[in-house]
């Protein structure tokens, strides 16, 4: 009986002791899975933009989008009102400064072009018929005064004979005194005669100077009145090409009103829109290059826009040298300014969520195909390169493509 029992107590021990193993092992596992990392996403190795970084000379540039527009635009306004009659030319014509673009009618104008010129040679004939008799009167006036000299010439003879004859004593004193009083009064009318032409001298300048000043007013307006009438056939202005025109046939336009725009094709500047966070880095002079998609052409900044219009502001670049082929005004562009040669910075690629002067993370290259999130300060930025402050050191391969999908791990696999 004693054998049975010693069975039994074997069989208990071995089965506390599988239990104890048991338990053992699974804690262990347990203990072993806990210290494992999770497994790292997968990432296809043709997708992300990788880079590596270096040191050396980095160029600093700015990019933006813009057109080709014209240095000088002559607007073609109306000189008066009218309606528009016929258009002569088209968009795209080139034209000479008396080239006639269009023709307008204002029969108003027309009317009162003869009103003006009738009233101009109404005032000229009037001139003259002023002058003929101011001259008139001014005969009349010099034939009195003929007399009265005549006069006095002959009461002066007597005078004189008379004098002759009283000094031998042949004519009486009394004789001799009224001789004398009719002398001085003819001297006397004679002055008066003198002064009476000088005073109608004077009056006939001021009257023909009042006359010729309305006559010259008058044709003064008529002139300006015809100017306008002649201007009713709108002229381009200027050499160049008809850009735009900007009316219609039968439209009635008032004075002021832009009929056309006349550029010259061969005077042309780029217009960029750079963002506002970068233009301040910009000065008039500085160097750019604009990419026609037909040919590169070299310029300089000439003017920076103060304001700031959707985030821009306008940079307008000087282009230097021969335009390529088919480089028209609104050709859409794009330029490039250089700001500066740094000679020895530690750079990589612009990633794309890359600002100056920021901290960002990025994935670095860390065992094999593996990458590691690591946060980086960046410095100045260029088009394509950035400069590294912090955070990277040469030869360190980094992905610069958005990987905003995996902001919820940081560590992944390319494969």
């Amino acid at each position: 009986m004693d054998k049975p029992r010693n069975i039994a107590g074997r069989k208990r021990k071995i089965r506390i002791l599988v239990g104890v193993s048991v338990v053992l092992v699974v804690g262990l596992v347990t203990t072993a899975l806990s210290k494992l990392k999770p497994a790292a996403p997968t990432v296809d190795a043709g997708i992300p933009w990788k880079d590596t970084v270096k040191r050396g000379p980095m160029l600093r540039q700015h990019r933006g989008l813009g057109t080709l527009v014209p240095e000088e635009i002559l607007w073609v306004p109306a000189v008066t009102d009218g309606r528009i009659e016929k258009r002569l030319v088209l968009p795209g014509t080139p034209v000479k400064a008396d080239t006639v673009l269009m023709e307008l009618r204002n029969p108003v104008l027309e009317l009162s072009v003869v009103d003006a010129e009738m009233a101009w040679k109404s005032s000229e004939a009037d001139y003259l018929a002023l002058k003929a008799r101011l001259d008139a009167v001014l005969l009349d006036q010099r034939s009195v005064a003929a007399t009265v000299q005549g006069d006095y010439q002959q009461t002066k003879a007597q005078f004189d004979t008379d004098s002759e004859l009283a000094k031998n004593g042949l004519l009486p004193e009394l004789t001799l005194r009224m001789d004398k009083v009719k002398m001085e009064g003819a001297a006397t009318r004679q002055q008066i005669e003198k002064e009476r032409i000088k005073v109608s001298e004077e009056s006939s300048v001021a009257q023909l100077a009042a006359q010729k000043a309305r006559v010259e007013q008058l044709r003064a307006n008529y002139q300006i009145r015809k100017n306008q009438l002649d201007a009713l056939r709108v002229r381009a202005g200027a050499d160049g090409l008809v850009q735009e025109l900007l009316v219609q046939v039968g439209q009635q336009v008032a004075a002021g009103t832009t009929l056309a725009k006349v550029v010259q094709p061969a005077k042309l500047k780029a217009e960029l829109k750079i963002a506002e966070t970068q233009a301040k880095d910009i000065l008039i002079g500085q160097k750019a290059e604009i990419d026609t998609r037909n040919g590169i052409i070299m310029g300089r900044v000439s003017r920076i826009d103060p304001s700031v219009i959707n985030g821009t502001r306008t940079v307008d670049v000087r282009l230097e040298g021969k335009l390529p082929e088919g480089a028209v005004p609104d050709l859409s562009v794009d330029g490039t300014v250089e700001i500066e040669r740094l000679a020895d910075v530690l750079n990589v690629g612009r990633p794309v969520h890359g600002q100056a002067n920021s901290t960002i993370t990025l994935f670095k290259r860390e065992d094999g195909d593996y990458f590691v999130r690591t946060r980086v300060k960046l410095g100045r930025t260029s088009v394509n390169t950035v400069e590294i402050l912090e955070g990277l050191k040469v030869g360190d391969e980094v992905i610069l493509s958005d990987m905003s999908a995996q902001d919820g791990v940081d560590r992944i696999r390319l494969k």
